[in-house]
């Protein structure tokens, strides 16, 4: 290391010396989110059933969306939410893997495995739930949810509408972009308006649908000539 450089990093770790005192506790901070309690109990049943596909991450990132939307949405209730997120996709579980992308894909040419893996989710959820302890009408209306999260084009309620634009809204996060690039071969700039196009319109809550501008801007910015001059 160069004297000029052992320089800076001497400045640098004294700057966060200087600074580390100011960070303010986790929950001082908006915005951030965590699995604790009867919701990571119901992630830690419904794991198990989330490895195809990158289901699991897809939820983990889902669940922090819904999150951001349940902070915005007062009328929503998180007890059938945040349940209703973690285990929307389970039902992927019963179908071959091999089959999965035929179905999602955006000429889909199994529509009937979209069926199927929501009345499999909807099963799961049921028994997960009701294992778990959840109250029954919890549990009847978070079945109904992921009983048509994907094939019912309108929302059920306002607890259907946060689940259905936190499942939509991951598309467009750094990990669903890059998701969608690898599953059908798209480039960076394809995939970002393949996915707009299937998202920006489809969408249920206010809250969603300005998320999904932000996300949206910040990917094409991500995109742009002058970003890409850059570096």
């Amino acid at each position: 290391m160069s004297a000029s450089q052992s320089e800076a990093a001497a400045r640098a770790s004294q700057l966060g010396r200087d600074v580390s005192h100011l960070v303010p506790p986790r929950s001082a901070v908006p915005g951030l989110v965590e699995l604790t309690g009867r919701d990571r109990a119901v992630w830690e049943r419904a794991a198990g059933y989330l490895h195809v596909r990158d289901n699991d991450v897809h939820t983990l990132y889902s669940y922090g969306l819904a999150t951001a939307l349940l902070a915005r949405t007062p009328q929503a209730r998180a007890e059938v939410v945040l349940p209703a997120i973690l285990l929307h996709d389970t039902g992927w579980s019963t179908v071959p893997e091999d089959d999965v992308l035929e179905a999602i894909a955006p000429q889909a040419r199994r529509p009937e495995l979209v069926r199927a893996h929501e009345i499999a989710g909807a099963r799961i959820a049921r028994e997960i739930l009701t294992d778990l302890g959840h109250d029954a009408d919890d549990v009847e209306e978070i079945a109904a949810i992921i009983d048509g999260h994907d094939s019912r084009r309108e929302a059920i309620s306002v607890n259907d509408a946060c689940v259905k634009d936190a499942d939509k809204l991951w598309r467009i996060t750094p990990h669903g972009l890059a998701t969608v690039q690898r599953w059908f071969g798209l480039d960076a700039e394809e995939a970002l308006r393949l996915v707009g196009a299937r998202t920006h319109e489809h969408l249920h809550t206010e809250a969603g649908r300005a998320m999904a501008a932000a996300l949206g801007a910040v990917a094409a910015t991500d995109l742009s000539p002058e970003r890409l001059a850059l570096g």
